[in-house]
């Protein structure tokens, strides 16, 4: 008898054990259900909102306007592939602890001032692939810790001493492929700590000193792809840490000795080749020098090619036989020296008839003294 009440005990025991387990299971199916629908109410129709990994995934979802909910736990928020045009001011208001802001692939050609504003804790934003023709003096506003700026493929033409306000911890900017002709003295100067530049894919002619002033920490600058021909002496003087410098396929025919020299970085590369070079005597001197200089790599210097004179055209500036120059130095030596054969010949001549003429002033006061005599 008591081994039988022992085991309806037990089956007792086990069937309230099965039905608190169901109890719990529902009660937890209930309250992820309360917590989905909540989470649906901050979530806009067309995003995927994440709150474990703290994203909310808008990207490719046909929106015209920035979506109206958008959870306040976000830390990367993915609006890409949209068609956007306009970035109201203080889009993020409720969003401040946004760390990504990822805008590229729309039809933004408006930032309205202040956009941005109160984003402190933002670290990259990507713009790229927009219309944004202009940055306005608020543009940057409130992006004060900022790292990464991407605002490559824009239609960007000119960037002013206010383009950049207020981004002073700037380590990253991308501005290639635009459409960009100048640059202000001082344009990235409240960017003092920027370590890279990218500014390759332009419409750049002239480089004027001043335009780089106060980044004394940029490690790499990308100028390829542009139309530069002409580079004022000092430009890169005050690039301290430059590692990498990128001219490649500009308009440059000659360059100046001294415009790389003034860089007092303790190592730096430079890319140089497809320029149309003047393989002439100054030319090879230049190289030769910049060769010699221990802290200066050309690192595609056998790549460098000539475009004039004609009969050099396509020849590697390597290859150019140093007999030209030898040949040159030779035929300056000779007109220097018939120039002045000429000219000390002349002089003697001069002289010449000078005495000749002395002589005869001498003899014709004697032979008419003697005259008198007479």
């Amino acid at each position: 008898m008591l081994t039988a009440v022992c085991r309806r005990h037990s089956c007792c025991k086990m069937l309230l054990d099965a039905t608190i387990l169901k109890a719990v299971q529902l009660l937890l199916l209930l309250l992820a259900e309360a917590s989905c629908r909540t989470h649906s109410s901050w979530c806009e129709l067309g995003c995927d909102c994440r709150g474990d990994l703290k994203f909310t995934i808008c990207s490719r979802g046909l929106f015209t306007q920035l979506p109206s909910r958008v959870p306040p736990y976000t830390e990367l928020l993915d609006l890409s592939d949209n068609l956007i045009s306009i970035i109201p001011e203080r889009s993020f208001d409720k969003n401040r602890k946004l760390r990504v802001l990822l805008l590229q692939n729309n039809n933004i050609s408006v930032v309205q001032p202040g956009a941005f504003s109160h984003l402190e804790f933002l670290q990259k934003l990507d713009l790229r692939w927009n219309r944004i023709s202009v940055l306005i003096e608020g543009f940057s506003a409130g992006l004060s810790f900022l790292r990464e700026l991407q605002l490559a493929h824009n239609r960007l033409t000119r960037l002013e001493t206010h383009s950049f306000l207020h981004l002073d911890a700037l380590q990253r900017l991308n501005l290639s492929a635009n459409s960009i002709r100048s640059i202000q003295v001082r344009a990235f100067a409240p960017m003092s700590g920027l370590r890279q530049l990218h500014l390759q894919d332009n419409r750049l002619t002239s480089l004027r000193s001043g335009i780089f002033s106060m980044l004394r920490s940029l490690e790499v600058l990308n100028l390829a792809g542009n139309q530069i021909s002409d580079m004022e002496m000092g430009v890169f003087k005050p690039l301290t840490s430059m590692s990498l410098l990128n001219l490649a396929d500009n308009n440059m025919s000659t360059v100046y000795f001294k415009t790389f020299l003034s860089i007092h970085s303790y190592s730096m590369h430079i890319l140089l080749e497809e320029n149309p070079w003047n393989c002439d005597c100054d030319l090879q001197r230049v190289f030769r020098k910049l060769r010699s200089i221990q802290r200066l790599f050309l690192d595609d210097y056998y790549n460098l090619t000539c475009a004039e004179p004609q009969v050099l055209r396509d020849c590697r500036l390597m290859d150019v036989d140093t007999e030209l120059c030898l040949a040159e130095t030779v035929t300056v030596l000779i007109i220097t020296f018939t120039v002045v054969t000429t000219l000390l010949a002349t002089m003697l001549m001069g002289e010449r008839k000078r005495k000749k003429k002395k002589t005869t002033h001498w003899t014709q006061q004697w032979e008419h003294s003697e005259e008198s005599d007479y």
